[in-house]
Order: C-alpha cells, then structure tokens, then sequence
C-alpha cells in the first residue's frame, strides 16, 4: 500500500496550493480519503474528507477555501487551497479509510508553510 502526497510548497498569504496524493494497493473507490495537517506542537487534525460516491466534510476552518476531489479512474485524491493563511501552515497528510475497520492507511506527509 501507498500513498504518496505532494504538492507542498512556500506560499504567500492569500495564495494557493493543490495538493495531490496518489494511491496503490488498496482498492480506492472503496475508501473514504481524507486530508489531515499536523502543525508544530499541535495534534493531528482533519481537514476534509471524500466518501467514495463524492460527498465531502471540511472543518470549520478551511470551509469556503478548500476543496477535496477524488478521481476514482486515477485513485487520486486532490486539495485545492486557496486563501491561505499562516495557520494553515502544517505538515498535511492524505488518509484512506476503510468501513468495519478493515484498513487505515497514511502517506507521508507534504510541507505546506504560509508566509510572507
């Protein structure tokens, strides 16, 4: 199994990302896949999340800026950022997970820092 994000980088506030994360070994469009960031000192956090026939989640804080989007043809899952702000700097993590516990799987993390 592996997913494997990219797409970090250096942004200016108010910019833009997209963040991308490609999987093999599971069967994706059985997964509901998700976005976490982990800033310095803090816990890990959700950020949003795509079931398997498209219905998404964010967290309060990223509604109306982010967007996830899953391609089940590619078994990608994708996060377009916009508007960035400083405290959405953060390690971010794509997850794929499985009903009735039968998978949890994460990639390793991308670098997002927004910064002027």
């Amino acid at each position: 199994v592996q997913l494997q994000a990219s797409g970090g980088g250096l942004v200016q506030p108010g910019g833009s990302l997209r963040l991308s994360c490609a999987t093999s070994g599971i069967t994706f469009s059985r997964a509901v896949m998700g976005w976490y960031r982990q800033a310095p000192g803090k816990q890990r956090e959700l950020v949003a999340s795509i079931t398997s026939v498209g219905s998404s989640n964010y967290v309060d804080p990223v509604k109306g800026r982010f967007t996830i989007s899953r391609d089940n043809t590619k078994n990608t899952v994708s996060l377009q950022m916009n508007s960035l702000k400083p405290e959405d700097t953060a390690v971010y993590y794509c997850n794929a997970k499985f009903p009735l516990a039968l998978g949890d799987y994460w990639g390793k993390g991308t670098q997002v820092t927004v910064s002027s």
